[in-house]
């Protein structure tokens, strides 16, 4: 098997296991959508550079945790309500000492896979990189973003893969501050741009969804806050609007689940939000219309 495990086959795992691949590592991918793993054996990770030139790279595809067997290192790049599953998935191909980076959207991802796989094979990360999946094992880059990892020492071997693959990559001390400063960025870009229909950037050049964009990021750092939680950044509309400038070009990955009627992660971001403000008695009136808009357009 690879030395590096991707599970998930969508926009950012494609994404990712190109860019590594063509950094020379050995990548398997795990996943369960059958033409996303066809398109991959046949014709590797296909990746649209920002250049406009699709490159294919080589990786090794299946549906089967038993080929990942003693996986030393994984990223974790399935949807928040396919996180259970890929827990079970790893825990059959984990190796004892392995870890897995979840670098997915959303709250309870890392608590998902933390009460199958263990509080010492699990590391937070996030990432402000876009990608927009055009078919199956081909995706398009949508901007050159950061990957936030935790200062965890078991983690600095795969740091290292991911500088030589090119990814621009910083190391936090508060994963609490990544998973927040995160959710901020992705409740005032991914519901927006998934309820109009347009790309990232378009967001930046509509002034009423600029304003909807600063309510959303200042509701997500208003909870964070009443929490204890330091984002990673001083103003959380500045930083989501920076996010949405870098991928301009970029279709949200909740874009892309309404387009294709797919079931999106509102629950885990504006959804989580909204409910977290509860228990506090903090109000977010923004965040729990764009989570009640989304659910009304998608499959529950």
């Amino acid at each position: 098997m690879g030395s590096i495990l991707i599970v998930g086959t969508g926009a950012l795992a494609t994404f990712f296991a190109a860019r590594l691949s063509a950094s020379d590592e050995q990548v398997t991918m795990l996943g369960s959508w059958h033409d996303g793993l066809e398109a991959l054996q046949k014709e590797g990770a296909r990746l649209i550079g920002e250049d406009g030139v699709e490159r294919s790279h080589h990786v090794h595809a299946t549906n089967d945790p038993v080929e990942c067997h003693n996986t030393q290192f994984a990223l974790v790049l399935v949807k928040s309500w396919q996180t259970e599953r890929a827990a079970g998935q790893l825990a059959e191909c984990l190796a004892e000492d392995g870890l897995a980076l979840t670098l997915q959207n959303g709250l309870g991802n890392r608590e998902t896979l933390m009460q199958v796989l263990g509080l010492q094979r699990v590391a937070m990360g996030v990432i402000t990189s876009g990608a927009t999946l055009i078919g199956p094992g081909v995706a398009r880059a949508g901007g050159e973003g950061i990957i936030s990892i935790e200062d965890h020492p078991r983690l600095r071997p795969l740091e290292e893969k991911l500088r030589a693959a090119r990814f621009n990559v910083e190391v936090l001390t508060d994963a609490r501050s990544l998973v927040w400063g995160k959710l901020a960025i992705n409740a005032a870009i991914n519901p927006l741009t998934a309820l109009m229909r347009i790309p990232n950037g378009e967001l930046l050049n509509r002034p009423e969804a600029r304003t909807l964009m600063a309510y959303l990021a200042n509701e997500t750092a208003a909870v964070a806050a009443v929490q204890g939680i330091k984002l990673p950044f001083e103003d959380p509309a500045v930083a989501a609007e920076g996010v949405a400038m870098r991928t301009s070009s970029n279709h949200s990955s909740m874009f892309q689940d309404v387009s294709r009627g797919a079931p999106t992660e509102i629950d885990a971001i504006c959804g989580a939000i909204v409910r977290t403000g509860e228990h506090f008695d903090i109000a977010t009136p923004v965040n729990r219309v764009c989570w009640h808009l989304i659910r009304a357009l998608t499959p529950t």
